[in-house]
């Protein structure tokens, strides 16, 4: 089975501001960058000679509208391909934020929570378990509409990138990657 995963659009946050979990806005140029995926999608269905056989997105308002500007209205939503929850450091400015817990994240930011969120393997966990539904679905192809957060645990989980190259790896916003399941 083929999983194609896209990243939502740009979001209208200021740079250094920690967002994860947080419903954020998209910027301004969301219709041009939403015209350029859907056409991305539309090579993909010409590619594959069929349409997906299912389409997901992330609870969030910035995959849900990027999901419905590329016609996927009905597409459907799973709580476990939301973004890493950073808990109560969300909405800060990573230079602002004095939790004593923000340095052993920085640390050790795969096993370390964020305080009142979730590790980055609390997500890959959330993230392989999406991937074992799917594989066991008996779907062809799927279309998800999602996070880097995600995007990154996957080829992370299906050893595509390994542990010390993962951040060199997010994908663009709008980006999309294709794997076999």
């Amino acid at each position: 089975m083929k999983i194609t995963f896209i990243r939502h659009t740009a979001v209208d946050v200021e740079p250094g501001v920690c967002y994860g979990r947080t419903d954020v806005p998209l910027k301004p140029t969301f219709p041009e960058e939403a015209a350029k995926v859907r056409e991305t999608i539309r090579k993909t269905i010409i590619s594959n000679g069929k349409p997906f056989d299912a389409v997901y997105r992330s609870p969030l308002s910035r995959c849900r509208l990027l999901a419905e500007a590329c016609g996927y209205d009905e597409a459907i939503p799973d709580d476990r391909l939301l973004e890493m929850n950073f808990g109560e450091w969300e909405m800060q400015r990573y230079d602002d934020i004095k939790d004593p817990r923000l340095q052993e994240w920085f640390d050790d930011w795969l096993n370390v929570t964020p305080t009142g969120g979730e590790s980055f393997l609390d997500q890959n966990r959330r993230v392989a378990s999406f991937l074992d539904d799917m594989k066991n679905s008996g779907k062809g192809d799927v279309l998800v509409f999602t996070h880097a957060g995600v995007m990154m645990n996957v080829m992370l989980i299906l050893g595509i990138i390994p542990l010390e190259k993962l951040f060199g790896s997010q994908p663009p916003y709008g980006g999309m990657i294709t794997v076999e399941v």
